[in-house]
């Protein structure tokens, strides 16, 4: 059987994903994968916050673009990388099992263990200095921390614990999934509970993206598609589309399997989130709906969300990054 290339970025972690994408489709008795690493420009804007160099699409444009070009035959991503709309000809064909989809507080290697939340922030103090490349996490956090300083940190993970051991910052705020895919859970100082902190919609999925026309991609993906994690995404999805989508926006979604067994749901349970960029304004909306429809669940989530003022909170932070016209 001819091979399939995967498109990839080079990073720790989605070199981790493409892997285990490739070795699911081997093991399940699909074609042998070959990994084509491909630097995107959110690569090459390494030092820039990603608000600055213009947001999480930095990570995908390149690779989708082989990817409608032929040279690859499917891409792997953070499914929080993804734009809520793809480019015409483009699928996510499947996921694998979503890891925890939490955020969570690291704190220094030389920090003395925390038993939760509050003895995080109590062991930071009044005006801690905080890594995260996250507006979302920045509007959220400000609300536990209305005195720290926030700093964009980027890089491998295994940088960004080297540059907090350094003393370059206080504590950063990660995802758990890519603590624990890359071995790193033992660091992992307190997974922020969702009243705290609303994770980013996807975040914990990986999400392997092929050519609508593709069939033989789509018969391959399929083979290791996890329907739950899917659904799950798919009412995340929903909601950032039916909310006008954007880059870089304080906007959480997460929805959680609820009822029947593990292996068959019933239904998923909706969080979401809007927050003002300085904190003081945070709207929630939460929803059960059955898996069955998951978009259904999004939209009606977003809209609830919408109807308490969501919409211009969303606006307003669209309107401040939007370059101005020459």
């Amino acid at each position: 059987m001819t091979r399939l290339r995967i498109g990839t970025r080079g990073s720790q972690l989605a070199l981790w994903q493409a892997r285990t994408v490739a070795a699911r489709i081997e093991e399940a008795g699909g074609p042998a994968c070959d990994l084509v690493i491909i630097k995107t420009s959110g690569d090459r804007l390494a030092e820039a916050s990603l608000s600055e160099a213009g947001g999480k699409r930095l990570f995908v444009k390149e690779i989708e673009d082989a990817l409608l070009a032929r040279t690859v035959d499917l891409a792997v991503h953070s499914a929080k990388d993804l734009p809520a709309e793809l480019p015409e000809g483009l699928a996510v064909a499947g996921v694998l099992p979503r890891e925890d989809p939490r955020d969570a507080v690291v704190l220094p290697a030389s920090a003395a263990p925390a038993a939760g939340l509050d003895e995080v922030l109590a062991a930071l103090g009044d005006r801690p200095r905080i890594g995260t490349s996250s507006v979302r996490r920045v509007a959220q956090l400000v609300r536990l921390m209305p005195a720290a300083r926030f700093e964009a940190v980027r890089g491998n993970l295994d940088t960004r614990l080297r540059k907090l051991d350094e003393g370059r910052s206080d504590a950063l705020v990660l995802a758990v999934a890519g603590m624990k895919r890359l071995g790193f859970a033992p660091r992992i100082s307190v997974a922020l509970p969702l009243a705290s902190c609303v994770p980013a919609p996807g975040q914990g999925v990986v999400a392997v993206e092929i050519r609508q026309d593709d069939a033989r991609a789509r018969a391959a993906v399929a083979r290791i598609d996890h329907a739950v994690s899917g659904a799950a995404l798919a009412a995340e999805r929903a909601l950032v589309e039916a909310l006008g989508g954007g880059c870089q926006l304080p906007l959480g979604a997460v929805a959680i399997p609820r009822d029947g067994t593990d292996q068959t749901p019933a239904a998923l349970d909706l969080h979401a989130i809007v927050v003002s960029l300085d904190g003081r304004r945070a709207i929630r909306a939460r929803d059960l709906g059955p898996i069955g429809d998951p978009a259904a669940l999004g939209r009606s989530v977003a809209a609830r969300l919408a109807a308490d003022g969501a919409t211009a909170i969303l606006d307003e932070v669209r309107r401040r990054q939007t370059p101005p016209q020459a």
